[in-house]
């Protein structure tokens, strides 16, 4: 049985996703003390979390971090707030997804159990660590790490994932169109959404001193360039 903890201030909608989650098999845990959501998820150890933006004395982006801090288990953003903005800055800050207030129950139940088989389903990385490597940069999927020499940084689910498709591929160009579909399968999202993974997985790649390994492709995708290599 999987565990989604809510991090919802509405009592109305809190109790009405946990009465959805646990009619379809799920243990939801709800949060009473909005200045606990580390320490419980600490205590709780959830499968899945569910997190609203606008909360008690912190917001749900501040929280994400939180928890990107300790775990990379998935996150989906619920909110009444639509903007653009907002949603990127879940993105920026750790979220898998973000779903916008009202919503449908049977949206969200679907969202969560696609995010349980990318996680820990059929679609998760089974027993046997793989690694992945190209010019010396080495990525462990399973471990969501990426390496170079002695250095290495820490990778959500989806910056591994697009930095698989990357390195499998290099250094050959990889498309926008082929990197959509590996981080969200036939999940509708805005190709912005894509922009803002690629510039987190700059970010992680410039923290190994690896600044511009990844080059834009105008009107064809992106592709890993060993620039450490040539001196470029």
């Amino acid at each position: 049985m999987s565990t989604i903890m809510i991090v919802e201030d509405d009592p109305k909608i809190t109790k009405l996703l946990q009465n959805q989650l646990e009619k379809y098999g799920y243990h939801a845990v709800t949060i009473e003390h909005f200045d606990r959501v580390r320490e419980v998820f600490a205590e709780v150890k959830p499968d899945l979390v569910l997190l609203d933006v606008n909360l008690p004395k912190y917001d749900g982006f501040y929280w994400c971090r939180q928890i990107r801090q300790v775990s990379n288990c998935p996150i989906l953003f619920i909110s009444a707030r639509e903007s653009k903005m907002d949603q990127v800055m879940a993105l920026e800050n750790g979220a898998d997804d973000y779903i916008t207030k009202p919503f449908d129950y049977d949206v969200v139940l679907a969202k969560i159990r696609s995010q349980l088989r990318r996680a820990y389903g059929m679609y998760a990385v089974q027993e046997g660590e793989r690694t992945v490597e190209a010019a010396g940069l080495k990525l462990f999927p399973e471990r969501m790490e990426l390496v170079m020499h002695d250095r290495k940084v820490e990778l959500s689910k989806k910056e591994a994932l697009l930095l698989e498709a990357l390195i499998t591929q290099y250094p050959r160009v990889v498309s926008r169109e082929r990197l959509l579909e590996k981080l969200w399968d036939e999940q509708f999202v805005d190709e912005n959404t894509l922009n803002v993974y690629i510039t987190r997985v700059r970010s992680k790649l410039k923290d190994l001193n690896l600044d511009g390994a990844i080059e834009t492709v105008r009107g064809s995708g992106y592709r890993l360039r060993a620039t450490w290599e040539d001196g470029r």
